[in-house]
């Protein structure tokens, strides 16, 4: 019995030792009685010594997790995963021809010459293995990736010896080398090297970043990755935020930009302004019309707008003769002025400042919205005796546009010898207020 050590696992191989002659003999007169050596038996059919298959004639021949192999004149126990070569059984014949030179040497003339087996196809050597002669004898070579044990070749494990980077996958007589995803196998069939999979056709939409066994995605200005790790898709700023332009934002791939309505000009990025058509010569007003920029648009007015009993005396200005009955409840003067507004003021808002340009010694002023403002929307803060404020007293929305008389009521003592001398001038305001809060 001998112990031999396959794949790590130590196992016993149990070999009768196969002589060149498995049989003796013993001659009489009478018989002939043949023996056979151990692990043979005599068949007097073919007069021949066949092998005992012990495996099928032992019970257990093996135990535990070893399997039995049949062995010419014995049998081995070996792993189940052992994978082993059968050997044909070899022709024994009973008797041998007298050589007087030794084992594997033929007489020549007076000396004896080496026998080569391996020519005459006289060896034992199995088919997968390869027959080497030598000096009166010969040896059976296993296939590379098998290792000899005993007569048997048995698969060698290369895995055990770590021979990949990676992953080894051990198979008959060999192995092969795997590398894990993201890797290739190198020039040498055993090391792994990293794959640039941008360079392969990675299938990232836009831009691919190369990682050390893998890659990256990802995605330009404006564009957000996808679920699936490849696809950039368009961010829609404008459903972020309300506040990203002062009018109206466009979403655009990649990004996003701010329009303004008609009448007004982008200022900056996201901030609309008024165009002055007044000033750019955009307006149509005609000979005799004078342009007021307003918010989003222009007003032609005519320059004389003087009404009966008014007349004319300079520009925007217009007086009531004093000698005209109708004047007499009349203000003295009528000043025309314009002025535009936005949308959703904040309220209470000063918006425009009365100024006296002459004032009588001794004379008393107030100030007052003669008409135009039926829904309250304004009121008059005196500031002193020759100015007031016109305020914004509720928040209005447009287009929409008043025409207020703003009145200044003096009253002197001194110019009356029969009580108080009063008079009166107005200035007519024309406020348009804007349809945006721009």
């Amino acid at each position: 019995m001998q112990g031999v050590c396959v794949s790590t696992v130590c196992v016993c191989i149990c070999v009768s030792v196969l002589l060149r002659s498995a049989i003796s003999q013993h001659h009489t007169e009478s018989d002939t009685y043949t023996e056979c050596t151990d692990g043979y038996h005599w068949d007097p059919q073919t007069e021949h010594c066949k092998d005992i298959n012990e495996c099928e004639t032992i019970p257990d021949a093996c135990k535990g997790e070893m399997k039995c192999f049949n062995h010419y004149g014995g049998y081995l126990c070996l792993p189940r995963s052992a994978s082993v070569i059968p050997a044909p059984e070899p022709a024994i014949t009973p008797t041998e021809a007298l050589n007087p030179c030794p084992v594997g040497y033929e007489p020549q003339g007076d000396s004896c010459v080496d026998v080569d087996e391996c020519e005459r196809d006289e060896h034992d050597c199995q088919p997968s293995q390869q027959c080497i002669n030598t000096l009166g004898a010969f040896t059976c070579q296993c296939p590379d990736g098998y290792r000899k044990v005993g007569t048997e070749c048995i698969d060698i494990d290369e895995c055990r010896y770590r021979y990949c980077q990676h992953r080894c996958v051990n198979v008959p007589g060999s192995f092969s080398c795997q590398c894990e995803p993201g890797f290739q196998i190198a020039g040498n069939n055993r090391s792994c090297i990293d794959v640039n999979e941008c360079e392969m056709g990675a299938p990232c939409s836009q831009r691919c970043y190369n990682t050390y066994g893998t890659f990256l995605c990802r995605c330009d200005q404006g564009y957000e990755l996808g679920p699936d790790g490849f696809a950039c898709n368009d961010i829609d700023e404008c459903s972020y935020s309300s506040y990203l332009c002062q009018f109206q934002c466009v979403n655009e791939p990649g990004k996003f930009s701010c329009v303004c309505p008609e009448g007004y000009q982008l200022l900056g990025t996201r901030l609309c302004q008024d165009i002055n058509e007044c000033e750019t010569g955009e307006h149509q007003c005609a000979d005799g019309q004078t342009c007021v920029n307003i918010h989003g648009r222009y007003q032609c007015v005519d320059n004389n707008r003087c009404q009966d009993p008014y007349v004319q005396v300079s520009d925007n200005r217009c007086v009531c003769p004093v000698n005209k009955p109708a004047c007499r409840d009349l203000p003295f003067s009528i000043v025309h002025r314009y002025m535009s507004i936005t949308s959703e003021r904040s309220v209470p808002s000063d918006i425009f400042q009365i100024q006296a340009t002459s004032v009588s010694a001794g004379a008393y002023n107030t100030f007052r919205i003669r008409s135009g403002d039926e829904n309250g929307d304004f009121y008059i803060r005196q500031i002193n005796n020759i100015s007031a404020m016109l305020v914004l007293a509720r928040a209005v929305s447009g287009p929409r546009e008043y025409t207020l008389d703003l009145e200044m009521v003096s009253v002197n003592p001194l110019l009356s010898y029969q009580g108080s001398y009063q008079t009166s001038s107005a200035l007519r305001l024309s406020i348009f207020v804007g349809p945006y809060t721009f």
